[in-house]
């Protein structure tokens, strides 16, 4: 279905302009009321419920894991325009501040769209391999990565 493609070239973009720490092109399809919640205790965790809130931790994710690199292995996309649910499935890796190439993560986001614009953004990954990561940036002396998570 045409749609489908369309919402699918559209989230793996979306992908690609987080790579390139594109956060306003990044943020651009969200809808100003947004809910987006990252599992895991740790400074990319936690719980936002605004545009602006999620420009914020677009900005500390590309601060904490600067090389950070995803993905896309496979996006499902159900649903009609006035209520779409995407799920993209990606992998994750990046080499630590301290040299350490061995970062890794799998995860899952799941989106909810309603007529092309993103109502709800959940990410789920391996929240331990999160922190463990921003524990290994946080002792070359990157204090942001043990910071307490952004809210708003």
């Amino acid at each position: 279905m045409l749609y489908s493609y369309v919402v699918e070239k559209s989230i793996r973009q979306s992908f690609d302009h987080v790579n390139n720490h594109r956060w306003d092109e990044a943020v651009k399809a969200l809808v100003p009321h947004v809910h987006h919640r990252v599992s895991g205790a740790h400074a990319l965790g936690g719980e936002r419920h605004d545009k602006e809130a999620v420009r914020r931790w677009f900005e500390r994710l590309g601060r904490v894991l600067p090389n950070l690199h995803l993905t896309v292995n496979r996006v499902w996309v159900k649903g009609w325009p006035w209520h779409t649910t995407v799920f993209a499935q990606w992998d994750g890796t990046a080499t630590l501040l301290n040299g350490d190439a061995s970062y890794v993560n799998s995860g899952l986001h799941v989106f909810t769209l309603r007529w092309g614009k993103v109502h709800a953004l959940e990410e789920f990954y391996d929240s331990q391999a999160a922190a463990r990561g921003l524990a290994a940036q946080a002792a070359t002396g990157l204090e942001e990565a043990v910071a307490e998570p952004i809210a708003g």
